[in-house]
């Protein structure tokens, strides 16, 4: 890369090319041409063009008979010095190259001519569409091509139609067109083109070049201003229907997909501008009718077919245009499109239906992943599709389901009754159906289907787990489907289904559950104990259970956690005693991770707002009195989880673990989990005094941002904030490039202090000054989450300049410090996605300590090659005055800095900074 980048690059570029050289010295050299002229080219004198441009046809002529890869880079190479010369230096280049090929000579033979120019016709556009040129050039030089089209088109047209054209040039000049259309090429001006790129359609050898020309012809967004034009191209489509059956029926998937590509670019790109076409409303009914078929090709998909994935999105469009004019017009559209649509639901539901058993076994894991995506695709498409036809779709869909159902005389297979189950899923789980006079019927129907089958038991589940919000408005239907879901606990092959659709009605009905609560407690805890699920599904589980048992008494809660919990705690005694080794360690953390999940919703005190929106809300139980129960168990095993923090101390996860247990405990309970504040407090220091872990930290910052405002219960938080920031100090002089995570969770208790309470750092037992310090050195960590971190803390910390005297007086002394850490940080030490978080700490300081700022940013950007070697004198001190300037507009400092950081990097006005 160097080589070519080099002044020495054009002596040695054409020795490279000489005839003695093998293909891949002789790319090399060509391609160290294109390198010189595409990103060089002010380095070549304006003298030099003519025969650069000479040297470049002599030597595609030559290699017009040579290695492919070399004449490809050459006419790239010349392409890239049109564009550049283009349209002053070089007036009609492409006729001149035209010319030049054309006239017989060089002894080439006519064959060898025309696909060198094929070949440079085809680059020439696709250059220009990865060109480097300024946008001001790229604008004249997009109009230069676009009045060359008039020597190319004739061309093109005279190859493609000459009978003795070989099809190798055919299939060039196909290429071609695909690549002068993305030029915007007037639709009206390539009309013949693509009719002749239609009629070879039928040549095997030319169909996907021609595929390839008449999607990107149809595509361009200029096309949809020439109607006449594509009412021309429907009938064209329309005829290709007989080579799509044929090839559909041969099994020709290439083929089909092909044709299905030209339809789908047609009716996806025009489907407005042809919909206002009225008195052609037969013709594109019968696209839109052809994209159907495409839509339902026989086979499942991604087997037997991968066409019917392309035409999904086609639908959308025609929905969208249908619905976007007036009522009136809508209407009549409307009255032709919508049983269109009911046709659409029914082929969808008949392609999302899963093959035979033994055929579906077959299948690789990649495919059936692919298939799970398309049903996916499928499901969101229907979403869409409802919001046309709405409340009819699900009484069309409740009907097909019972009589499927009901008939007793026609066995249905179990794949028809699940994609019918599979769309009312779709259509429940994000549209609000409580309104819907089906939903009653449909759950009557659930428990009638003949559940034989893995997918289809796994869509009946989360088909009732889509309908948890309805069954909360309906609480009498839950003792038709709750049976089912606990029976489909136990089965593991249902594991995902059966635990989220659980976890769904507990969250939505557990005002409704109290009379279900013994049943679904012991069903749960068996299969618990069982162990058929894996990790994930039951923390899943613990976590309905947790919403199950909020809605219960207090006393009924503390008896269903103590029968629930026992069998874990006795578990956890045992593995405490034992000594630490692998398998128990994932023991512990499993435990552990059960009672923190249970934690995470068991909340005795969120009652639903049944009453209206501006009435208090109606509580169904009397407010608790006591200690919270989440307390009680927490207590209770206090004692249990410091015996096991005692052996596992040195093991972040367990740590981590333990500290999951309390914080989601502290989330959800919030002030009523005050009598445990002193005991955790003190466990926490102990823990972190002995061995420092980011996740007591997190836990600590947890707790101040909770109990901030709570005098009773603040004492012990602001000992234990004394105490890990002393621990974490001492890292800090030990070395704490080892702890990016410590410093991060520190610099985020830090901030939240600030944020909460700033009176923490008026104690005599804090040392500012060390804390100030070490947020210095945080700045300069690799580690951008512990960077931005570290910001957050200085954006804190610098408001408080003026009310905390402590903050003041190490800002005064040491604040030109912090300027030069971030001054160097801006200057290319840390990332550029770094940038807005160290123009707001630059900010703060402006806004807060404008009078030192002024004089540090002075005395500190004197130093010369500071920040960067690569800026001026005058542009720092553009800089400096620009920031000085702003102390209201942040935006207009973070876009500052991004400037700045740029020169400091030598990326100004590169196309690499463009996208920055």
């Amino acid at each position: 890369m160097q080589a070519q980048v080099s002044p020495q690059a054009w002596q040695f570029c054409w020795a490279l090319l000489s005839p003695d050289k093998v293909p891949e010295i002789q790319y090399f050299g060509a391609s160290a041409l294109h390198t010189k002229i595409s990103r060089y080219w002010a380095d070549i004198p304006a003298e030099q063009y003519d025969s650069l441009k000479t040297q470049l046809f002599a030597h595609i002529a030559r290699f017009a008979t040579g290695a492919k890869i070399v004449l490809t880079r050459l006419c790239v190479a010349l392409a890239s010095l049109a564009l550049n010369m283009m349209p002053e230096a070089w007036p009609g280049a492409v006729s001149e190259m035209v010319r030049a090929f054309q006239e017989e000579g060089a002894g080439l033979d006519g064959r060898a001519r025309c696909l060198a120019l094929l070949e440079l016709l085809t680059v020439l556009p696709e250059e220009f569409q990865t060109s480097r040129l300024p946008q001001y050039r790229k604008g004249q030089v997009r109009g230069a091509l676009g009045r060359e089209w008039a020597a190319v088109q004739p061309l093109l047209q005279q190859l493609l139609r000459q009978a003795d054209s070989p099809s190798l040039v055919r299939a060039r000049v196909l290429k071609c067109l695909s690549s002068w259309v993305l030029l915007d090429v007037p639709l009206c001006e390539s009309e013949g083109l693509v009719e002749d790129a239609f009629s070879a359609l039928a040549d095997p050898e030319l169909f996907d070049a021609a595929v390839e020309a008449i999607v990107n012809a149809v595509s361009q967004p200029d096309s949809q201003r020439y109607v006449n034009t594509l009412l021309k191209l429907v009938p064209q489509v329309l005829q290709l229907q007989e080579q799509l059956r044929e090839a559909v029926q041969n099994g020709d998937m290439e083929t089909s997909h092909g044709i299905c590509r030209i339809a789908v670019a047609l009716g996806e790109n025009h489907s407005r501008a042809l919909l206002e076409q009225v008195e052609h409303w037969q013709g594109f009914l019968a696209l839109v009718n052809m994209i159907m078929f495409c839509t339902g090709i026989p086979g499942h998909y991604p087997v037997n077919e991968t066409t019917s994935s392309l035409t999904l999105t086609f639908w959308y469009t025609l929905q969208d245009d249908i619905m976007s004019f007036e009522a009136e017009k809508q209407a009549v559209y409307l009255q032709v499109y919508r049983p269109v649509y009911f046709q659409l639901v029914d082929v969808l539901l008949h392609k999302a239906q899963f093959p035979t058993d033994e055929e579906y076994a077959s299948w690789s894991s990649d495919e059936k992943e692919q298939f799970r995506i398309y049903r996916v695709d499928i499901s969101d498409t229907l979403m869409y599709v409802y919001e046309m036809l709405g409340a009819e779709l699900l009484s069309n869909l409740y009907d097909k389901l019972g009589r499927l159902l009901t008939n007793p005389e026609h066995p249905t297979s179990w794949q028809h009754t699940e994609a019918l189950l599979y769309g009312f899923q779709s259509i429940a789980e994000t549209i609000d159906v409580n309104y819907s006079d089906v939903i009653p019927g449909l759950i009557g129907l659930i428990p009638r289907i003949n559940i034989n089958n893995v997918q289809l038991a796994d869509t009946v589940m989360f088909t009732i787990g889509a309908l948890a919000e309805w069954l909360a408005d309906h609480p009498v239907m839950l003792s038709s489907v709750l049976p089912l879901v606990l029976q489909a606990l136990g089965n593991p092959d249902l594991s995902v289904s059966s635990v989220s659709t659980l976890k769904k009605i507990c969250r939505e009905c557990k005002y409704d559950l109290p009379p279900y609560a013994t049943n679904i407690v012991a069903v749960s805890q068996e299969v618990l104990i069982k162990q058929i699920h894996k990790t994930s599904q039951c923390m899943w589980l613990m976590q309905a259970l947790g919403f199950l048992l909020s809605a219960l008494p207090v006393e009924e809660i503390l008896s269903n956690l103590h029968s629930l919990i026992t069998p874990y705690i006795q578990q956890l005694e045992k593995l405490a005693d034992e000594t630490p080794n692998p398998s128990n360690k994932l023991a512990i953390i499993h435990i552990l991770g059960l009672l923190s999940n249970l934690f995470t919703t068991l909340d005795i005190t969120k009652q639903d707002d049944e009453s209206g929106d501006h009435q208090p809300p109606v509580k169904s139980t009397p407010p608790p009195t006591g200690p919270n129960p989440v307390v009680v168990v927490l207590q209770q095993v206090f004692a249990l989880i410091q015996t096991v923090l005692s052996k596992w101390l040195n093991d972040s996860q367990v740590v981590e673990a333990v500290c999951a247990i309390f914080e989601k405990s502290v989330k959800t309970l919030l002030h009523d989990f005050a009598p445990m504040v002193s005991q955790l407090s003190q466990m926490l220091g102990q823990m972190y005094s002995t061995i420092p872990q980011a996740s007591a930290l997190d836990l600590t910052r947890q707790m101040v941002h909770i109990f901030a405002s709570e005098t009773d219960h603040f004492p012990p938080i602001k000992v234990l904030f004394e105490l890990v920031t002393s621990v974490t100090l001492s890292i800090f002089q030990q070395g704490p490039r080892d702890h990016p995570d410590i410093v991060d969770s520190f610099m985020q208790l830090q901030a939240q202090a600030l944020k909460r309470k700033p009176d923490l750092y008026l104690s005599e037992n804090l040392d500012v000054k060390a804390v100030f310090h070490c947020g210095v050195l945080s700045l300069k960590f690799p580690e951008a989450p512990t960077v931005k971190s570290t910001c957050l803390f200085f954006t804190e910390l610098l408001p408080h300049c003026a009310d905390i005297p402590p903050v003041g007086q190490v800002v005064q002394q040491d604040g030109k410090l912090l300027l030069q850490a971030v001054l160097e940080a801006i200057g290319g030490q840390s990332s550029r996605s770094l940038m807005d978080q160290f123009a707001e700490v630059l900010f703060s300081l402006n806004k807060h300590c404008f009078g030192l700022l002024t004089i540090w940013l002075k005395e500190a950007l004197q130093s010369p090659g500071f920040p960067s070697s690569r800026v001026s004198a005058e542009q720092k001190d553009t800089f400096s005055q620009q920031v000085l300037r702003e102390r209201v507009n942040k935006r207009r400092v973070k876009d500052i800095v991004k400037e700045f950081t740029l020169v400091c990097r030598g990326l100004h006005g590169t196309e690499y900074a463009a996208e920055y």
